[in-house]
C-alpha cells in the first residue's frame, strides 16, 4: 500500500478506538500517564504495520492486539501500582505522623471522559464503568502481567480463549488455566465492596451534597455521619490507610490544613464513580488544587475514599488550575452528579 494512502486511511479507521484503547492500557498499567504514552506507542506501531494489515480481523481487534503487546513490553520493566491498602500493612492509627513515599509508583485514577465511561447507551456506560472501577483496577495490579492480559481480554473485551492464546503465543488450555488463576487471585485481593456503577440514586445524590457541605464547612460531626462503620480512607502518596468513621474524623481533624470555608469541592467523574476535585484557599484568596477524591457508595453512606494528592492530575484531567477568590461554597442540592 502506498505511503500516502496509509497516511490518509489509517487515522480515519483507527481514531474511533482511541478512548477504549486508553481504557485497556489504563487497566493494564494502572496509570493514566503511562496509558496515554502507550496508546501513542500503539498507534505508532500500528501505523508502521498498517500496510501489512490484511483485514483478517477487525481494526478494533488488531489495535487491541498491538496495545496488549505494547503494555506487556512496558510491564517488563515496571512494577505494580498499589494503593496504600494494597501494601499489606494493617490500618493506621490516625494520631500517628503521616508517612509520605512519593517514590512509590502509586495507582492513579482516570477520568470517565478519557475512557468513554459516559455517553447515551446506559448498558454500555455501566459495563465500561464497572471495568474501570478503582477497586477492580487496584486488584488487577496483584496479577502477573500475562494473567492480567488474559483476564482483560477474556472478561472485559469478551475475546474467546483461542483468540487470546493466538495473541499471547500460547495454547487455549494455558489461557483457560491462567484465567482460572487470575479469577482466584482477584477473589482473594478484591475488597468486598457492594457499591456498583449504576447511576446514583436520589438518596445518594443527597449524600454527596452532604459530603460537599460537611467538608467545605469542616463539620466534623457531619463528616462522621457520612461513612459506613467499615469505611476506608486512603490517600497516596501517604502509605497509611484508615478504617471507620471516628478514625477518618481524627485523621482529617489533625491533618487537614484547611479551616472552615477554606475548601471548595467541584464534582467530576473518575473511574466510573462519584468524584470531586478539592481546592484550598491560598494566601491571595484564590482556591488552589489540593486533591482529587474518588468515592465508593454503599446505600446512603460512603464506604471508601481514595484521595490523590498528585497535583499533576488536575492538568491531566482538564480541571481548573484554580478557582477564583470569592467562589461560593456549594449549597444543598447545588451539586450536579454524573
Amino acid at each position: 500500500m502506498a505511503e500516502n494512502q496509509v497516511s490518509e486511511d489509517f487515522p480515519k479507521l483507527a481514531d474511533p478506538f482511541r478512548r477504549e484503547l486508553l481504557a485497556h492500557c489504563y487497566r493494564m498499567l494502572g496509570s493514566v500517564h503511562d496509558a496515554e504514552d502507550l496508546v501513542q506507542e500503539t498507534y505508532l506501531r500500528a501505523w508502521r504495520a498498517y500496510d501489512r494489515f490484511e483485514g483478517r480481523s477487525s481494526m478494533r481487534t488488531w489495535l487491541h492486539r498491538i496495545a496488549t503487546n505494547t503494555c506487556l513490553d512496558a510491564l517488563e520493566s515496571r512494577g505494580r501500582r498499589p494503593l496504600p491498602t494494597g501494601l499489606g500493612a494493617p490500618s493506621t492509627d490516625p494520631v500517628d505522623d503521616l508517612v509520605e513515599q512519593r517514590e512509590v509508583p502509586w495507582l492513579e485514577p482516570v477520568p470517565d471522559a478519557m475512557v468513554g465511561a459516559e455517553g447515551a447507551d446506559p448498558a454500555a456506560i455501566v459495563t465500561s464503568r464497572e471495568s474501570i472501577r478503582l477497586a477492580f483496577v487496584a486488584a488487577l495490579q496483584h496479577l502477573p502481567p500475562r494473567q492480567r492480559a488474559v483476564l482483560l481480554l477474556c472478561e472485559v473485551l469478551k475475546w474467546k480463549a483461542a483468540e487470546a492464546a493466538d495473541l499471547l503465543g500460547t495454547t487455549t488450555a494455558s489461557v483457560n488455566s491462567a484465567l482460572q488463576r487470575a479469577r482466584a487471585q482477584l477473589g482473594k485481593v478484591a475488597p468486598s465492596e457492594s457499591g456498583t456503577s449504576e447511576p446514583v440514586s436520589a438518596e445518594q445524590r443527597e449524600l454527596l451534597d452532604r459530603y460537599v457541605t460537611a467538608f467545605e464547612k469542616k463539620d466534623m460531626k457531619a463528616i462522621v455521619g457520612l461513612f459506613t462503620e467499615e469505611a476506608v480512607w486512603e490517600m497516596p502518596p501517604f502509605i497509611g490507610w484508615y478504617q471507620g468513621p471516628e478514625s477518618i474524623r481524627t485523621l482529617i481533624d489533625l491533618n487537614c490544613p484547611a479551616g472552615p470555608d477554606e475548601l471548595r469541592l467541584i464534582p467530576t467523574g473518575l473511574n466510573g464513580q462519584p468524584a470531586f476535585a478539592m481546592y484550598m484557599r491560598g494566601e491571595d484568596g484564590r482556591f488552589l488544587p489540593f486533591s482529587t477524591m474518588v468515592l465508593s457508595l454503599e446505600g446512603d453512606r460512603v464506604s471508601h475514599v481514595a484521595a490523590f494528592f498528585d497535583l499533576s492530575l488536575f492538568e491531566t484531567f482538564g480541571l481548573p488550575d484554580h478557582l477564583p477568590a470569592g467562589t461560593a461554597p456549594a449549597h444543598a442540592g447545588a451539586v450536579e452528579h454524573a
